[in-house]
């Protein structure tokens, strides 16, 4: 049997991406994020209009995509609830969120140079995907919260562990994405940790994750 429950969040399961960008001092921004899908050579983004990730995408016209392992859980939960705009939404603020200079320090991670965008990589993900912004579209209403953006993929870097040898592909029993479902972080079939992110949006799983 089916039901209608009117669901609030369509958030069934994707990868995690930590997005790293410039800000316009040159500073380095990083922004966990899961709305994303990808074809091809091209991945398409959906991102808030306020956030400072799409600030920085829309004005350098550049990013680097990078992919965290399901053993990162710690470092991305670190960046949940926090924002790169110093200036906090009023509605970012209702759901607790901070303004942090040091995306980077704050979750422990190292900033890597890419090749061919000057956005850094994160060097302890496994894979980095150095990228392109070709187009934008809103979404939603005359005046749209969120936005679509497509970014082409310039360059795959990807940790030799995870390629098959003598190929071009990914090993998919190697690799163990960082998959966040309903606001909970998965890895290997398994919910991992409790979730910040759940928290703030007041999901009601957050519970029975914890327990």
């Amino acid at each position: 049997m089916h039901v209608v429950p009117g669901l609030k969040v369509l958030y069934f399961g994707t990868p995690v991406v930590l997005i790293s960008t410039r800000n316009e001092d040159g500073s380095a921004n990083l922004a966990p994020m899961s709305s994303a899908w990808w074809l091809g050579q091209a991945c398409m983004l959906g991102l808030g209009t306020s956030s400072q990730t799409t600030v920085n995408l829309l004005r350098e016209g550049e990013c680097v995509l990078n992919l965290p392992s399901s053993a990162m859980v710690d470092a991305v939960d670190r960046l949940a609830l926090t924002t790169g705009t110093p200036e906090v939404p009023e509605f970012k603020a209702k759901l607790r969120h901070r303004y942090v200079a040091d995306k980077f320090g704050l979750a422990g991670l190292t900033e890597q140079p890419s090749e061919l965008v000057r956005a850094p990589r994160v060097a302890e993900c496994p894979i980095q995907l150095e990228c392109r912004l070709s187009s934008s579209h809103s979404l939603g209403a005359a005046e749209p919260l969120a936005g679509a953006y497509q970014v082409d993929v310039l360059r795959a870097h990807v940790a030799e562990e995870l390629v098959i040898p003598g190929t071009h592909y990914v090993d998919p029993l190697a690799w163990d994405p960082l998959i966040m479902k309903f606001c909970e972080f998965f890895g290997g079939g398994e919910n991992l940790q409790p979730s910040r992110l759940a928290e703030g949006w007041s999901m009601p799983h957050a519970a029975r994750s914890s327990a």
